[in-house]
């Protein structure tokens, strides 16, 4: 066979072989939940945050923030955090842009078994939540990372500061959400869990802390803050308080 024969098909294998890769698609924004799955957090509990946020996703408030983006439309997923390397993806990816691609995620955050466990390490769960945004396939105008956890001890990863900078570096938001009442008994011992999120993890434009004090308040201070998240709302103070008004 003459070589003449076979270069036009070779020239179509080799810009197929060639063409760039296919385009990110746009979201307003590409959200990273992480979890607190540690010690501290019994599967019961584990169990009442995942049913937190499933609710809150689905909830009329949510769903109009969602639709009142630029988009409509918001990538999203959920991960539960512990000991350095034990984080773990309950939610891959996906795509939330109204009350059927919700009630998906609410489904699918409900269904798997607890696979985190051991002490904290913070510094690892925000540089897996930065992982996470930097090979995911989509192209957000913003990119966040909402923390969530009872404390601000970390026992082992990497440090929480040069996690924190390289997340902040990377041109990605941190807020957090304090857990205050486990078992609501009180306070936990460190007393002041908001400043200590202000001051050592969240970061970036518009960073925020919403606190939840009660089992009752939980799912009010998830909403709220994912109200906040996807409205883009900056300016306001680092902490947001507990109530969804």
């Amino acid at each position: 066979m003459r070589l003449t024969s076979i270069m036009p098909g070779l020239c179509l294998w080799l810009a197929a072989g060639l063409a760039a890769p296919a385009a990110a698609q746009d979201v307003e924004l590409e959200l990273v939940l992480l979890a607190d799955a540690s010690g501290s957090i019994d599967r019961s509990e584990t169990q009442f945050q995942r049913q937190g946020y499933a609710d809150a996703m689905t909830s009329d408030e949510v769903l109009d923030a969602i639709a009142k983006t630029a988009y409509g439309v918001i990538a999203v997923t959920y991960v539960e955090w512990a000991s350095a390397g034990e984080e773990d993806i309950v939610v891959p990816w996906m795509l939330v842009d109204g009350p059927e691609s919700a009630a998906r995620f609410a489904e699918a955050v409900m269904e798997p078994p607890r696979r985190a466990f051991g002490r904290n390490a913070i510094g690892s769960a925000l540089l897996t939540g930065l992982a996470l945004i930097e090979s995911n396939e989509y192209d957000g105008w913003r990119k966040v990372i909402d923390f969530s956890g009872d404390s601000a001890n970390s026992w082992n990863g990497p440090p929480v500061e040069a996690a924190r900078a390289e997340v902040l570096a990377a041109g990605v938001t941190i807020n957090g959400l304090a857990i205050l009442c486990r078992s609501c008994n009180g306070r936990p011992a460190s007393r002041d869990l908001e400043s200590q999120y202000r001051d050592r993890i969240i970061g970036g434009p518009g960073a925020f802390v919403v606190a939840a004090e009660s089992r009752d308040t939980f799912a009010m201070a998830v909403r709220r803050k994912l109200i906040l998240e996807i409205g883009g709302i900056h300016g306001g103070p680092a902490y947001a308080g507990d109530s969804a008004r």
